[in-house]
C-alpha cells in the first residue's frame, strides 16, 4: 500500500528532470539533510575540547564561490522569465515541453536545489570555528527545510511560478555572500561593512514581497498547482515571524540595553562639566 501510494506520488513528477543528479528517488538529499541536522547536534560536543579553526583564506574562497554560483543563477532566472516574451511574471503554469527556455529555467532551478545543499557548508564552518551562537534555530530550520523542499520543486515543478521566490534569493545571496566573503578577509574590513544592518531588513523584506507575489498568483489561478502556492505562502510567514524575532532580538533589544548605559555617560558628563566650573 506504501509503495502504491510512492509511486503514485512519484507518476506526477516532471519526467525531465527524473533522471537528474539526486532527481531519482528522495533518499539521497533527505539523508544529507539527516546527516546535516546529525552534525549541527554532534559538532559542537566534538569540537569542545579542540581549539577553533581559522579558516579565513577557506571562507573567503567559499563565499566568492557562492557569489558567483548566485549570480549565474539570477542571470539564467532573469534571462528565461524577465527577459522572455512569452512567460507570464504574474502567474506561469510549469512548462514541461522540451522548449529550450522552459528546459534552461528548469536547469537553474536544479542548481539551486544543489546550492541549498552547498551551503550546509555555512553551519560547519561555524562549528568549526567554534561560532556556536550562530547556529539559532532560525539558521539550522532555513537550511534544513530549503534541501527538502527544492528537491520536492525541482522533481514536480521545475518552473513556473518556482521561478519567483529562487529569482529574489538569488538576488539577496550575492549580496549576502559578498558581506561574508569582505568580513572573511579581516577586521580592517569593518569600516567598508556598515550595511550589515540592513542586509536583515533586505531578507525581511524578500520574505514579504515573495509571500504577496504567491498571494496574487494563487489568486489569479493560472494552472500553476496552487498546493504549492499554499505552501511556500506558510513558509514565507514562518522566515517573517523568525527573521522578525531575530532583527528585534538583534538591534532593537540591544538599542533598549544600551540606552541605560547612554544616559549614565550622558549625566557624568554633565556633573563633571558642572564641578569644572565650580557649579
Amino acid at each position: 500500500m506504501v509503495g502504491d501510494l510512492y509511486s503514485g506520488i512519484m507518476s506526477l513528477s516532471d519526467p525531465r528532470t527524473s533522471e537528474w543528479f539526486l532527481m531519482d528517488s528522495p533518499i539521497p538529499s533527505y539523508t544529507a539533510t539527516a546527516l546535516y541536522l546529525y552534525l549541527v547536534w554532534k559538532g559542537p560536543v566534538w569540537m569542545k575540547s579542540r581549539p577553533a579553526y581559522k579558516l579565513n583564506k577557506v571562507l573567503v574562497v567559499y563565499n566568492l564561490g557562492l557569489v558567483f554560483l548566485s549570480v549565474y543563477m539570477f542571470w539564467e532566472i532573469f534571462a528565461s522569465t524577465v527577459l522572455n516574451a512569452s512567460f507570464s511574471l504574474v502567474c506561469q503554469p510549469v512548462d514541461t515541453k522540451d522548449d529550450p527556455m522552459a528546459i534552461r529555467l528548469a536547469n537553474v532551478c536544479w542548481w539551486y536545489f544543489f546550492s541549498k545543499i552547498i551551503e550546509f557548508m555555512d553551519t560547519f564552518f561555524f562549528i568549526l570555528r567554534k561560532k556556536n551562537n550562530q547556529i539559532t534555530f532560525l539558521h539550522v530550520y532555513h537550511h534544513s527545510t530549503m534541501v527538502l523542499l527544492w528537491w520536492i520543486g525541482v522533481k514536480f515543478v521545475p518552473g513556473g511560478e518556482s521561478y519567483f521566490s529562487a529569482l529574489v534569493n538569488s538576488l539577496i545571496h550575492i549580496l549576502m555572500y559578498t558581506y561574508y566573503g569582505l568580513s572573511a578577509i579581516g577586521p580592517h574590513m569593518q569600516k567598508y561593512l556598515w550595511w550589515k544592518k540592513y542586509m536583515t531588513s533586505l531578507q525581511l523584506l524578500q520574505f514579504v514581497i515573495i509571500l504577496f507575489h504567491t498571494s496574487f498568483a494563487m489568486y489569479k489561478d493560472c494552472g500553476f498547482p496552487n498546493g504549492y502556492n499554499a505552501a511556500l505562502i506558510l513558509y514565507m510567514v514562518s522566515h517573517i515571524v523568525l527573521f522578525g524575532n531575530f532583527y528585534h532580538q538583534t538591534y532593537n533589544k540591544r538599542k533598549e540595553i544600551a540606552k541605560p548605559y547612554e544616559n549614565i555617560t550622558k549625566n557624568s558628563s554633565l556633573r563633571t562639566q558642572k564641578i569644572s566650573h565650580g557649579e
